[in-house]
Formats: C-alpha cells, structure tokens, sequence
C-alpha cells in the first residue's frame, strides 16, 4: 500500500512529486526564532515562528511564503495532561472564516532523556486509529523518517555530507517529503520536534 495522497492542511501544499527542501535556523533572531525552510531554488516555503517571537512557551506557528498562519502549535496543559505519561501537542488549522479546527495531535514520552528509544506518534483529525504516523530515528542527529500506519516512508531529515562538514550545529538540513504528501503537516510535526528536543523554536 502507498502513503495517504490526501491533504491533511491543505492540499496546496501536496505536490505531484518529490520534493527536497532545506532547512535553515532563522539568522540574527533572538532565542526561540524559530527557522525558515526554502526549495531548492532558495525560494521561501514556509517559515515557523518560536515561542521567542511569540512570546508564549509551548506555542509554535507555521507560516506560508507570505506570512500568512497555516497551522497554530500547541503544547496541551492541564491537570489531565501533568498525570499523563506523555506530553501532548496539538495543531490547528484555519477555516475559511479564520476559526481554527483540530488537524492533528502528536504524543512525546514525558522522560525526554529516554526520547531516542520511544516512539513518538501523530494522530490526524479525525482518525479512527490509534495513531496515524510515527518518527522513526533521532531527530537531533538529523537521521530520521516520519513513517505512516502502513510503514510506508512520507518523509526523510537529513544532512547532506559536505553540508555536515561545515555545518556542526546542524543548523542546515534537509527534507524530502515524498510525492503527494502535504508538505504544511510535515513540517508542522519538524516545528514540534525543534521544540521537544531544545532548538530554533525553544525558549
């Protein structure tokens, strides 16, 4: 079976074939910035704001080329949530009269420490499954898949050899989001994981 050919932000965002996009932290911004992500062509494909330009912990937005809100990231709270063995995010989307409305959910082990070995699932809205995707490898080496239910690979981090060379900090690295994938959920899940694991987007 294929990865799902459907648009989960939106389908403006699901292109007909591979495409390979690069990440870069966003330069001389204050702590938590967050990171712009281009094409190959250096052109602005999205960009995501971090609770350092929010003003708000546990808060993240992911922005289209013009500036304009595709997706309002939030880390859940409450007393459910502190007896919870996992954190849990949410993503909201934008309805045509600018309301949001749940479009996915994404659950991290509470022990961050033990995050290499646990598996972190996303679920989409609404799903009548348990779980709907799973990232699969180590985000901060930059080696890792976001695999759907069926196993099948929709998107790969990395860090080209030669980038790595240059680039210790791993500021700079790649996607390749598989055809008819929607590019705005991919990297509403990346701008989760930059959060969980400390970097661009963390205050």
């Amino acid at each position: 079976m294929t990865a799902a050919k459907y648009p989960i932000v939106s389908k403006l965002y699901c292109a007909s074939s591979q495409a390979v996009l690069i990440v870069r932290k966003r330069p001389q911004a204050v702590n938590g910035g967050g990171f712009v992500v281009t094409d190959c062509s250096q052109k602005v494909v999205f960009r995501v704001d971090g609770c350092g330009v929010l003003g708000k912990q546990g808060e993240l937005i992911l922005r289209d080329a013009n500036g304009d809100p595709l997706l309002l990231v939030r880390r859940k709270g409450g007393i459910v949530q502190a007896l919870s063995i996992h954190e849990k995010w949410r993503g909201y989307g934008f309805d045509y009269k600018g309301s949001e409305k749940p479009v996915f959910s994404l659950k991290e082990p509470k022990e961050s420490c033990f995050l290499r070995n646990k598996a972190i699932r996303v679920s989409t809205e609404p799903s009548n499954k348990h779980w709907d995707f799973e990232i699969r490898g180590y985000f901060p080496d930059r080696d890792c898949s976001i695999i759907d239910y069926f196993g099948n690979i929709i998107a790969q981090i990395g860090v080209k050899q030669e980038v790595n060379q240059v680039m210790k900090n791993k500021d700079l690295y790649h996607v390749v989001v598989k055809p008819g994938i929607d590019q705005a959920f991919v990297f509403g899940i990346i701008s989760v994981l930059d959060y969980i694991y400390g970097e661009s987007t963390s205050c």
